[in-house]
């Protein structure tokens, strides 16, 4: 794309066929792209699909480490960083001025820090977003086969009786997740899954709610609300276990927020006016509300429920079979959210392979040519050989590696800690230090860069005690032979 001349006062770009004013045109954005259709709605669903995941079943037992008094502190403390931060990001989607929507628009993650950075550290933001991105994707793939099981568990419990030992293996669950994903996957772009991250939202307020319910209904019929201000007590583990759980729980509570990652992408779905920076911020504040008061509540009402005995997966601490058609509903709600929340999470990655493939191979037929499939009463689907090949060699890869280390928690831990600082908080802050020239060792500088500091201990720490997990767990499991 290249700037067109000066006509008429008027700035313009030349796109292809003909140039657009800045202000775009009816069917067309300032960048000459088709127009973009997001609002407040669409970027908060898609946000809340990423964000109310899988990570908020694992909340009650991230307070059981920490107790009363650190838990709910330290979900409120993150709370309020990734909307700081998010907010310091959205004001990087522009190049020049976010608060009046004019200037270079920067499409990814990656793009913005190409602007604002340069150098070396887009290699480095990029390795860890993209690489954070396939995690996400075992994660989930992880967590969407906890939730089949608990289904088929619940169904085997009822019918056979409570003490039926109902044995199953997670694998052909997780195979399954694949096959959904494979299929899922051929979605070209970001834009033409809104409707999929609406019914994740909706799945993931479902699911969450439920949680809450049985949680709150569990403390109503013992009457007890259990736990301490500490946490988990020395006795039921070790004073060693105790720290590196506490560092895990760091960890799950980042991952639970985690969505910077895919924030920039988010943002380039949303029209204008008004600037894409003033609807982001609405959507951020938005959404960080709507998740903060569901996490304290699932993470607080299940620590209340079970105390020291909170589940890595808040659901299947309630039993497989009573209620075991509202655990089913849950379950089945968790799957459904997380189809399009791999859909939310992959979509960045998967443009950015078929984007940098095209750009080494502009000429191979392979890669450019589309097939028009028909389809009965809609418009035919648009098959891309090098899509559905290289997409479908992902899916097969997640899953694999999620039959190999199916444990939930320490996985969750680790992508919480790996992504949390470098793309939550170093990123957008370095970004907005620039953007803003903010003068080195001026007040606002050092408040910027003590945050940052005080985030990267905590991914530290975080990732410690996630690894610890994966090693203790490590010892006692067999790949592929996981009986539950």
């Amino acid at each position: 794309m290249t700037m067109g001349e000066n006509k008429s006062h008027n700035q313009v770009f030349d796109v292809s066929l003909n140039a657009l004013p800045q202000g775009g045109s009816k069917c067309f954005d300032d960048d000459g792209h088709l127009k973009r259709t997001g609002t407040v709605w669409t970027a908060s669903a898609h946000i809340i699909t990423a964000v109310i995941g899988s990570g908020v079943l694992s909340l009650a037992w991230a307070t059981a480490q920490l107790g009363w008094i650190a838990g709910p502190t330290v979900m409120l403390l993150f709370s309020f960083v990734t909307y700081y931060t998010s907010a310091l990001l959205a004001s990087c989607y522009r190049s020049v001025d976010p608060d009046t929507g004019k200037g270079k628009r920067n499409y990814t993650y990656m793009d913005a820090v190409r602007a604002n950075l340069g150098g070396f550290q887009v290699k480095i933001c990029g390795a860890i977003q993209y690489l954070n991105l396939f995690g996400v994707a075992i994660g989930y793939t992880i967590a969407s086969s906890i939730s089949m099981m608990a289904i088929k568990k619940s169904n085997c419990f009822h019918s056979k009786g409570d003490n039926s030992p109902c044995r199953i293996s997670s694998n052909p669950y997780m195979i399954a997740f694949g096959v959904i994903q494979i299929v899922f996957s051929q979605i070209p772009d970001f834009d033409q899954i809104w409707w999929l991250s609406i019914v994740a939202a909706v799945m993931s307020f479902t699911y969450s709610t439920i949680g809450l319910g049985l949680g709150i209904a569990k403390v109503a019929e013992t009457g007890n609300i259990r736990g301490s201000l500490t946490g988990i007590s020395i006795g039921y583990v070790t004073q060693m276990e105790k720290i590196w759980r506490s560092f895990q729980a760091l960890g799950a509570i980042a991952f639970a927020y985690s969505y910077s990652l895919i924030l920039i992408e988010i943002q380039n779905t949303i029209k204008s006016p008004p600037s894409e920076y003033k609807t982001m911020k609405k959507a951020t504040l938005l959404s960080v509300v709507v998740t903060t008061i569901f996490y304290m509540s699932c993470g607080c009402f299940g620590y209340a429920a079970f105390g020291d005995l909170s589940p890595g997966n808040l659901l299947t601490g309630f039993g497989f079979y009573n209620p075991y058609w509202l655990l089913d509903i849950a379950n089945a709600a968790i799957v459904i959210h997380l189809v399009g929340a791999y859909q939310v999470y992959c979509q960045p990655l998967f443009a950015f392979v078929e984007k940098t493939a095209l750009e080494w191979f502009p000429e191979s037929k392979f890669i450019t040519k589309e097939i028009q499939v028909p389809i009965p009463g809609y418009k035919p689907l648009k098959l891309n050989l090098f899509r559905l090949m290289w997409r479908t060699i992902f899916v097969i890869i997640t899953t694999i590696i999620s039959m190999l280390m199916p444990f939930f928690n320490d996985v969750v831990g680790i992508l919480g800690a790996f992504g949390f600082w470098p793309l939550t908080v170093y990123f957008p802050v370095e970004m907005y230090i620039v953007q803003k020239k903010i003068p080195k060792w001026s007040a606002r500088w050092l408040s910027l860069q003590i945050l940052s500091v005080a985030c990267l201990i905590i991914s530290i720490a975080a990732a410690a005690g996630s690894f610890a997990g994966v090693v203790s767990d490590l010892k006692v499991y067999k790949p592929f032979k996981n009986m539950s």
